[in-house]
This record gives C-alpha cells, sequence and structure tokens, in this order.
C-alpha cells in the first residue's frame, strides 16, 4: 500500500460559538469544544485513510483557557501516526476575538480512530510519510503515546 503524505491530512476549521452553547457564565461548555476536536480529527483521519473512521479513544483533554459566545473557535488537525488500522490525529484548539483578532490556545488532543472497510470492519491504512521535521517529531512522539496506550490496554 503506497504511503500518503501529512500534508494530505491536514484540516483547519472554524465555528462562530453561540449562546446556545454556553453556561450561565457565558462561557461554552467543554463538551461542545470536544464535539469539534472530534469532528475535526477525524476529518484528518478520513482524508489520510480515504474511508470512514470511528473514534476509539481520546487521550487526556484539558482545558487551559475558556471560550466565550461571540469568539470563534479554530480547530488545526493532522495525522500523527498510523498503525495497521488505527490512525492518531492531533488537534490544536485556538479561540480568535472577532472584535481584535486576538488569538487564545485552550486547548489540545489527540484522538485515536480505526479505519473501516466497506463490510464495517477495521481495515488496513496507508503508511503516513512525514514531510517536516516537525511531522518526524509528532510521529515519533505518537509512537511513545501508541505504546503507553498499549500498556494500559494489557499489551493487545
Amino acid at each position: 500500500m503506497e504511503g500518503r503524505p501529512v500534508s494530505l491530512s491536514r484540516v483547519e476549521m472554524s465555528h462562530l460559538l453561540l449562546p446556545h452553547e454556553a453556561n450561565a457564565l457565558g462561557t461554552v461548555h467543554g463538551g461542545n469544544i470536544m464535539r469539534l476536536v472530534d469532528e475535526a480529527g477525524a476529518v484528518a483521519a478520513v482524508r489520510h485513510a480515504k474511508r470512514h473512521c470511528v473514534t476509539a479513544e481520546i487521550d487526556s483533554m484539558s482545558f487551559l483557557a475558556p471560550a466565550r459566545v461571540g469568539d470563534l473557535v479554530i480547530l488545526k488537525a493532522s495525522v500523527n501516526f498510523v498503525g495497521t488500522t488505527s490512525i492518531e490525529s492531533g488537534v490544536r484548539v485556538e479561540t480568535e476575538h472577532l472584535l481584535t483578532g486576538r488569538r487564545t490556545h485552550i486547548s489540545s488532543a489527540y484522538i485515536v480512530y480505526v479505519a473501516l472497510g466497506g463490510d464495517g470492519k477495521p481495515c488496513h491504512v496507508p503508511p503516513l510519510i512525514p514531510e517536516t521535521d516537525e511531522d518526524r517529531r509528532r510521529m515519533a512522539e505518537a509512537a511513545i503515546r501508541r505504546e503507553h496506550r498499549r500498556r494500559r490496554a494489557g499489551g493487545r
């Protein structure tokens, strides 16, 4: 199977945060941000695999700053690592205050997806081809996270 470059998977998505997504303090519910993170990560995985992908695991995700109603949330995602049937996407989340242009990094996450074949079962995915030193660094760090996930799961 021919490999695919990291650049093929890169995606940037944005979403205007509206009042129905917020709590009484005017900050957006973390679950809404998590949904957007999952969507951006999945788009990156599907772009790489050219197959439907389902979420298998979300590594830890913490919030560094709140997202507020009226902010634009920007999600940048790309594939970091590819296994036999699994794909790890990394997602960086920023908010932009539209009146000032000020951007704030509010969260980052790593999500593992499994590619599915036409029969709905896991299928092989193409290897990942890193193109930059940054891609190679992210791939090496993802390999370490993958090993940690395997150990937590009992070596499967």
